[in-house]
């Protein structure tokens, strides 16, 4: 069992910055694949970054050079640094787990365990 807790959404102006947090209780995470994803509302829950047990990232087109997914080992923490901010990046984002996964990160479909969301809006 995994459990997920977001935290550090808010309200910013566009250009701005936000650190989002997920704290991992359960398995030691950082032994899987981890990744954020978002759902803005009328459209499909999109991947936004993934960061599998080597440490290996990928990112959405949208965000790269923007975002940065990181994880702290000895925190049991993952994060998702979110600069240069747009409108377009307002959404509610998920911090998720795929325990089976560790060399690579599978589909969104085979991420297992999912956090309550955080909430993000970018004003223009």
């Amino acid at each position: 069992q995994v459990q997920l807790v977001e935290a550090g959404g808010g309200s910013v102006q566009a250009g701005g910055s936000l650190r989002l947090s997920c704290d991992a209780s359960g398995r030691t995470y950082s032994s899987y694949c981890m990744g954020w994803f978002r759902q803005a509302p009328g459209k499909e829950r999109e991947g936004v970054a993934t960061i599998t047990g080597e440490g290996r990232t990928t990112y959405a087109d949208s965000v790269k050079g923007r975002f940065t997914i990181s994880k702290d080992g000895a925190k049991n923490t993952l994060y998702l640094q979110m600069n240069s901010l747009k409108p377009e990046d307002t959404a509610m984002y998920y911090c998720a787990a795929a325990p089976l996964f560790w060399a690579y990160c599978p589909a969104q479909t085979d991420f297992g365990y999912w956090g309550q969301g955080t909430q993000v809006t970018v004003s223009s």
